[in-house]
């Protein structure tokens, strides 16, 4: 249900704006990840940013272990990581802007004013609530106005939901997939 919604908006002439809500494990990165390929398809860059290194680290190996064999148009796809110290940054930033890569996951190293994309249409902030409103703004400008998917696993009730968030569509997963274990947090 909620790809439908975000595909929807997607295909419209308007920039979605949309804010998906679930628990953890859920099923939100993978519902960000296909959301990301029907950008690349597009022949468009994608980008996810994270609040942490861990979280933008566990994004980019779980996404790149399921899809770095998929090809498009005759080649690859093409992930990179940008998150802490990254000796290959310079690289990485000529190959975004030169659009070599597909997909960018990263923290607030995706801010950097030296860092342009050549095709950005497609982004997703992670746990948005944890970057400041002047960060969540930087990231779009970085292209031609890209679709938004802003998710977090906060539970929100609906009505203030549409009170805090109200510039944007919202999309909920209730349920967590079948045979999905239940989390465990430990400290």
């Amino acid at each position: 249900k909620v790809l439908t919604e975000i595909k929807a908006d997607m295909a419209s002439s308007q920039a979605m704006q949309r804010l998906l809500q679930g628990d953890v494990g859920s099923g939100k990165t993978v519902v960000a990840a296909i959301a990301c390929l029907a950008a690349i398809q597009s022949g468009r860059q994608a980008a996810i940013m994270a609040p942490t290194e861990i979280l933008a680290r566990q994004h980019y190996e779980k996404i790149s272990s399921q899809l770095e064999q998929l090809v498009f148009n005759g080649r690859k796809l093409r992930l990179a990581l940008l998150a802490g110290q990254n000796k290959q940054k310079e690289k990485i930033y000529q190959q975004i802007q030169e659009g070599k890569i597909d997909l960018v996951i990263g923290t607030h190293a995706l801010l950097q004013e030296e860092l342009s994309f050549k095709s950005l249409s497609f982004i997703v902030i992670d746990e948005q609530h944890k970057f400041g409103v002047g960060q969540r703004a930087l990231l779009p400008k970085k292209g031609n106005n890209p679709d938004l998917l802003i998710m977090t696993a906060t539970p929100i009730p609906r009505t203030l939901a549409i009170t805090l968030y109200g510039d944007l569509d919202i999309s909920v997963i209730n349920q967590l997939p079948p045979g999905r274990i239940p989390i465990k947090t430990l400290q």
